[in-house]
């Protein structure tokens, strides 16, 4: 799972999930295999500039991408694209910005989704939801002063053993009426957008599972929050030789499982 994307600022959009791979390989004795674990990026604090997008994450040569930043509300509203795209922002205007596209790079099976349009309606603006591992992003609603799209839904993995969901995307900032709501972040660690009525600023993605940030919406809390760090699970048919970074290690029957939360290496 790569890094989730930031929220965009000022009816910003939701950040992107971050790209949810999963690869199997047979490694001979004493290979080696590098990790890199993605960071989530930054929510933007103005409305001139989208959220940061997260970092990749990678197993060797293969790669998750990070989730896209979500859209603001001036000069950079459209989402960016990444493994899950970032949800658009929006202005006063109702412009209406689309959001960033997923799985970009392509791969196949698919990574991640498309961030959801912000409101197209005028003055009832707000920003979209950004794209999750197994749904798109929610466009935002027009109506009631702007109800900010939500995130996607992550996808449920056992490889630890145990069902959990990674990978949901941030919900969109909320716009200034008074009816309005904010978009809520996606199952999987997705942050819920910023509600300007209820002075409730942005949530960040969930750490370790790549979840993208919510939206800022207007007034005292513009900012997007942050999106999630990622995670590189690593599920083995025979215990390693030795491991750098600190990996969380359970078993799982006959199984050994490598959670890295941070940058490292596993041999066997």
């Amino acid at each position: 799972i790569a890094g989730g994307g930031g929220g965009g600022a000022d009816r910003g959009g939701g950040g992107g999930a971050g790209g949810f791979r999963t690869n199997s390989e047979v490694l001979s004795t004493g290979t080696t295999r590098n990790i890199i674990v993605g960071a989530g990026g930054a929510g933007s604090s103005s409305g001139v500039t989208r959220g940061a997008s997260g970092s990749d994450s990678s197993f060797g040569s293969f790669i998750s991408t990070a989730g896209g930043g979500g859209g603001s509300a001036s000069d950079q509203r459209t989402g960016a694209n990444g493994g899950s795209g970032g949800g658009g922002g929006d202005d006063s205007q109702g412009g209406g910005a689309y959001g960033g596209t997923g799985n970009t790079p392509a791969t196949v099976p698919s990574q991640g989704n498309d961030g959801g349009r912000a409101s197209n309606t005028t003055f009832s603006e707000a920003g979209g939801g950004g794209g999750g591992a197994d749904t798109a992003g929610s466009n935002a609603v027009g109506t009631s002063g702007g109800q900010g799209g939500n995130g996607g839904g992550g996808k449920a993995s056992a490889i630890t053993g145990s069902s959990v969901t990674y990978a949901g995307g941030g919900g969109g900032g909320s716009g200034y009426g008074g009816g309005n709501n904010p978009g809520l972040g996606g199952s999987g660690g997705g942050g819920k957008g910023a509600h300007n009525a209820q002075n409730l600023a942005a949530v960040a993605g969930s750490v370790n599972k790549g979840g993208g940030g919510g939206g800022g919406t207007l007034n005292n809390n513009t900012s997007g929050a942050s999106g999630g760090s990622g995670v590189v699970i690593v599920r083995a048919s025979r215990a390693a030789a030795a491991t750098t970074g600190s990996p969380t290690v359970t078993t799982d029957g006959s199984y050994t499982v490598y959670a890295f939360t941070s940058t490292g290496s596993i041999t066997f």
